[in-house]
């Protein structure tokens, strides 16, 4: 691992500028592996040095990490489950990361991981009204007035779900938008309607698509996602 100047790993670790970091080393209030340094050329290791000021111990922030993954059947949304497969079995990186929100195991599609907390706490904050993008296949032909009474909102749980965007694409297919998430919501609506979800795939999650991802697989967000999906958070 390269070896970079103190005072910039100090600034680096967001503990302050290079120049008020040189202060501090001056002042005898870091330390490098237990002991005070002074000296302004002193060079540490990120991985195997240990660096303090006043006493407490400074790490370098961890680089955000947004990733797209296309979920298959059968994996949990949870970061450990010991009786299941789960998505982060499918991706490998070094960082640890968590997904945003869930998906049924039974459910395909879209799901976004990431070690941003910030997005994690926003996108799923019931006050925040991302939609969530949904392509469902049911068992029977659907009526269209069953579409529609999904569309203007059921009484699940107690009290009236929000109303939702549909779409038909055929006799048992419909594209469903939602902007909440209630446990299993679809299937127990569809369930209301008198009929039963066969497959349901999330296609988008606020501004971020599925795209043609094949299933199984992950891939960052590109760096114009990042940005749209930031200001969609900023404005709440």
């Amino acid at each position: 691992m390269p070896l970079i100047r103190l005072q910039k790993f100090l600034a680096n670790a967001g503990v302050c500028s290079r120049r008020k970091g040189e202060t501090y080393m001056t002042a005898g209030r870091v330390k490098v592996n237990g002991k005070v340094v002074t000296e302004l050329g002193t060079k540490v290791d990120l991985q195997a040095d240990r660096v303090e000021v006043d006493g407490k111990p400074v790490v370098l922030a961890q680089a955000a990490v947004y990733l797209i993954l296309n979920k298959p059947e059968g994996y949990v949304t949870s970061c450990e489950q010991p009786t299941d497969k789960i998505v982060l079995d499918l991706v490998d990186i070094p960082e640890r990361i968590f997904p945003v929100g869930r998906l049924d195991k039974d459910s395909t599609g879209l799901v976004l991981l990431t070690n941003d907390g910030r997005i994690h706490h926003r996108l799923l904050h019931p006050s925040f009204d991302h939609e969530k993008e949904y392509d469902v296949t049911v068992g029977r032909p659907i009526g269209q007035g069953a579409l529609e009474r999904m569309a203007h909102g059921m009484v699940l749980d107690g009290s009236l779900t929000r109303p939702a965007k549909i779409k038909r694409r055929s006799a048992r297919r419909f594209r469903m938008t939602l902007q909440e998430g209630r446990n299993r919501q679809i299937r127990r609506m569809v369930g209301k309607a008198g009929n039963y979800v066969v497959k349901l795939k999330r296609i988008r999650m606020a501004n971020l698509k599925l795209g043609d991802l094949p299933e199984g697989k992950w891939r960052h967000l590109k760096p114009a996602e990042i940005k749209t999906l930031l200001r969609i958070l900023d404005k709440k």
